[in-house]
């Protein structure tokens, strides 16, 4: 009942930070799907005896992949596969069955915040037994498999009824569907004070979660309406849909609009959030007030004390390069150890695994901690609701009164889309280049203190990774470039500003970066290479 399907290479199956993504339809190429997963198992080796966690985000084309996923991993000698019910399972509660389950590694398949359907696009995460994105060292070995493989095996039968909970079998591989809810719900028990947080809501607060169409629709249902007392439709956009009902389910000021209009609306709830396509980015509101993932994550680790889970200590905290400085002050009130990393979660698991670091984020809408190896949307969520009930402040009460103790980084960042993958790679390039020639120079008032790029060295497995383009100047302000590994087609160049001041708190973002991104756009050059005057997206 095992097939050995003969099959030619592709040879742009390379991982990027959040696994590989491609348009739908390039997956859905003969052997596209089976090519790559058949490298993974080739990569690890022997699967005898080796227990996966599998789900998805629901997105079009999930539901014949798991089914290929399946088949496969029995023909490839797998013992056993633990599935989400109907093939669902956000990225957090993956990671969190991989740990409590002790498995050897987990798969979902979800393109994370990229838009879906048919003309969409798809991914597919690979988490080793870390339950955390596998190490650039692992997954260059499956690209260079991919490029050599010729064959794959697949298990001939039927598909598997993923309603069904409970254990099946194919072959010698047993199956088992689980609640794809239970177990994250337990979890999040565990970290925070959910009797508050029901006091909270009994005592009339309010709030929108936008789940976008997504995964976590049902996760936010369970836990927001069912068990902490939310008023019933408090969860907008909760089913998953295939195509997510043509919303592009990344929760940031552009994609989120119908969120942001509402809480910037007479209407707006006291507080609101949203989630993306597989659950692991988030974004906080509140009434006519956004926050910012940096100031989210410098807010966060400011109140870990007010956490049940966090209540005695936490080791430090962690944050791309990307991210504004605004935690590090933090940190170093704290006196807690304090990590930059490249951009890709994958570089905080080796601090967390070695006990530096507890929480850590991205300025790309993802925070987490170590209770899992991945960012985790709901865990951000829920945090920001036990500040809020343990204070009895509001979300902008509580932005104000950090952005006092510890001064404001002001920051956005600019995305320059759709770009050809040649021109962009020039220019970056280009611009390493230039960086050393611009050290000691003055521009429109800026006087540069250092321009080169960010060098990561891991302390604990000692890997060197270069990764962006940053140019600081003498009064803390920063620019920082950065090609994006998440995009399915063309390039993305990423262009961060941060600028810092302790006393004037009350000043328009764009207003006090209008002349760093001037700046940043002569340096680069980008109108000239790329024709593009403006950016595509702006956060």
């Amino acid at each position: 009942m095992i097939k050995t399907i003969a099959t030619q290479p592709y040879s742009d199956q390379k991982m990027g930070t959040g696994g590989l993504r491609k348009k739908t339809k390039v997956v859905m190429q003969p052997n596209y799907f089976e090519n790559f997963m058949q490298s993974i198992f080739n990569t690890i080796g022997d699967s005898s005896g080796k227990t996966f966690v599998v789900g998805g985000d629901g997105r079009f084309y999930n539901a014949i992949a798991i089914q290929k996923l399946i088949k496969m991993a029995a023909a490839n000698g797998v013992a056993k596969l633990i599935v989400g019910q109907n093939g669902l399972l956000s990225t957090p509660a993956s990671s969190n069955i991989l740990l409590k389950n002790k498995t050897d590694g987990g798969f979902v398949l979800s393109a994370s915040h990229n838009p879906g359907g048919g003309n969409g696009d798809f991914g597919i995460k690979y988490a080793n037994e870390t339950g955390g994105q596998i190490p650039t060292s692992i997954s260059d070995k499956i690209f260079e498999t991919s490029k050599q493989i010729s064959e794959y095996k697949i298990f001939d039968a039927p598909d598997i009824d993923l309603s069904r909970l409970g254990t099946q079998k194919l072959g010698d591989m047993e199956i088992e569907v689980i609640d794809s809810v239970k177990d994250y719900v337990e979890m999040m028990e565990r970290i925070f004070d959910f009797s508050a947080i029901k006091k909270l809501f009994a005592n009339g607060f309010s709030m929108r979660f936008d789940a976008m169409n997504a995964v976590t629709g049902p996760y936010a249902i369970r836990i927001f309406e069912e068990v902490l007392g939310a008023t019933k439709g408090s969860v907008v956009h909760a089913i998953p849909l295939p195509d997510f009902g043509g919303l592009h389910p990344d929760p940031n000021l552009v994609y989120a609009k119908e969120l942001v209009d509402f809480m910037f609306s007479e209407h707006a709830a006291d507080f609101a959030a949203a989630n993306d396509g597989d659950g692991d980015r988030n974004m906080i509101l509140g009434k006519k007030f956004f926050v910012t993932p940096s100031d989210s994550l410098a807010i966060l680790t400011d109140n870990f004390k007010l956490i049940p889970a966090y209540k005695n200590g936490i080791f430090g905290v962690g944050k791309s390069a990307a991210t504004s400085s605004a935690v590090s002050r933090v940190a170093q009130a704290h006196n807690i150890g304090y990590y930059e990393v490249p951009t890709g979660w994958k570089y905080f698991v080796n601090l967390m695994d070695s006990n530096r670091i507890t929480f850590c984020g991205e300025e790309s809408f993802g925070t987490g901690s170590s209770h899992i190896r991945e960012k985790d949307g709901i865990w951000a969520v829920l945090f920001w609701l036990n500040i809020i009930a343990a204070t009895g402040k509001s979300v902008e009460e509580i932005t104000r009164e950090h952005w006092q103790k510890y001064g404001r980084s002001y920051y956005m960042r600019f995305d320059f889309e759709g770009i050809t993958t040649d021109i962009a790679d020039k220019l970056m390039a280009d611009l390493e280049n230039k960086l050393p020639l611009l050290n000691g120079k003055e521009i429109n008032g800026f006087k540069i203190a250092n321009a080169a790029p960010f060098v990561y060295n891991d302390p604990v497995d000692h890997s060197t990774t270069k990764n962006g383009l940053i140019i600081t100047f003498e009064d803390g302000s920063r620019i920082v470039y950065r090609l994006s590994g998440t995009g399915s087609s063309g390039a993305t160049i990423r262009v961060y500003l941060e600028r810092y001041s302790k006393d004037n708190l009350n000043a328009e973002p764009l207003a006090m970066l209008t002349e760093l991104l001037r700046i940043a756009l002569d340096v680069a050059e980008i109108p000239e290479r790329t024709g593009k005057h403006q950016a595509d997206v702006v956060t």
